[in-house]
């Protein structure tokens, strides 16, 4: 893979890129739906045996593959965390109620200046992101030669957001503008990374603090987010491990997915047919899918 030394003749991803289904593996399908629907109000849209999906009623957020006896994913490259947009900030706030009366731990809630984010994990341990976008003109400028916008983490007002929906019951079901907004990875170098996912890929970057990097398509604060923050020796997921068994970028056109594959497949990678679409490997063998939709 060779790296884009000038920003001009790097590929690039469309402005109307956005993000598709992940795919994780759980231990057990069953408590993962209910979790799911309890907690974050997702319905279940489809369940074919050791296999589910999920989302808010319209097009798939998650697909759940039951593997028993799946351990805890550790300390492996892979999900970080996937993050689910909300349409709203009272959105947002419903979606904390959901999870105080589900009983659900939070494990954080972020200021980071581009959006305000609620963070969880689900009964194997996946990492996950609730978050809502501030306006994209309200976005704090960047303060590094080469970056586009300044991300930064500060504690969220909880008592501000939640008065947004003060005297109300949430409805059970999370909102049909629900949308997977990000996905965040770890892996082993933040360079060789962008080598993969900026200079194959074409993703641009957005942000880059050394121990992670942020990048997007069509200005966006970040599709995909990679960090360092489990060491640089980190391994591929094993397998009977739950964790992420892929995620999904969503083009408009097979002309879109034909490109990207070109690129891979001149870089020596090896995308394999999916769909439509294809499938092709990150250095640390997490796997992405590109698609039309």
């Amino acid at each position: 893979m060779s790296t884009a030394a000038d920003p001009a003749l790097a590929p690039r991803l469309p402005d109307t890129l956005r993000l598709g289904p992940v795919h994780l593996t759980v231990s057990n399908l069953g408590g993962s739906i209910a979790f799911y629907e309890r907690a974050l109000g997702l319905q279940l849209h489809d369940r074919d045996g050791e296999v589910a999906t999920m989302g808010a009623g319209s097009e798939d957020l998650l697909a759940l593959v039951e593997e028993s006896g799946a351990a805890p994913g550790g300390r492996h490259a892979g999900l970080y965390h996937f993050a689910l947009l909300l349409p709203t900030r009272q959105e947002l706030a419903r979606a904390v109620q959901r999870l105080a009366g589900a009983g659900t731990r939070i494990e954080g809630a972020s200021d980071h200046g581009v959006s305000e984010a609620i963070y969880l994990r689900d009964p194997d341990d996946n990492g996950i992101e609730l978050y809502v976008d501030r306006p994209r003109d309200a976005w704090p400028p960047p303060r590094s030669a080469g970056e586009r916008v300044e991300m930064y983490t500060i504690a969220l007002d909880m008592k501000d957001l939640m008065r947004e929906v003060e005297g109300e019951d949430p409805p059970p079901h999370a909102g049909p503008g629900l949308a997977m907004g990000h996905v965040h990875l770890h892996v082993g170098d933040v360079e060789r990374a962008l080598a993969f996912y900026r200079d194959v890929v074409g993703f641009e970057v957005m942000a880059n603090i050394g121990s992670a990097a942020f990048v997007s398509a069509g200005g966006y604060h970040h599709h995909l987010g990679f960090n360092v923050w489990l060491g640089p020796d980190v391994k591929p997921l094993p397998p009977n491990t739950a964790g992420l068994r892929e995620w999904t970028v969503v083009l408009q056109s097979a002309a879109e997915v034909a490109a990207v594959r070109a690129r891979a497949s001149a870089a020596g990678l090896e995308p394999t047919e999916r769909d439509g679409g294809f499938l092709v490997r990150d250095p640390w063998e997490t796997a992405v899918v590109f698609s039309v939709g």
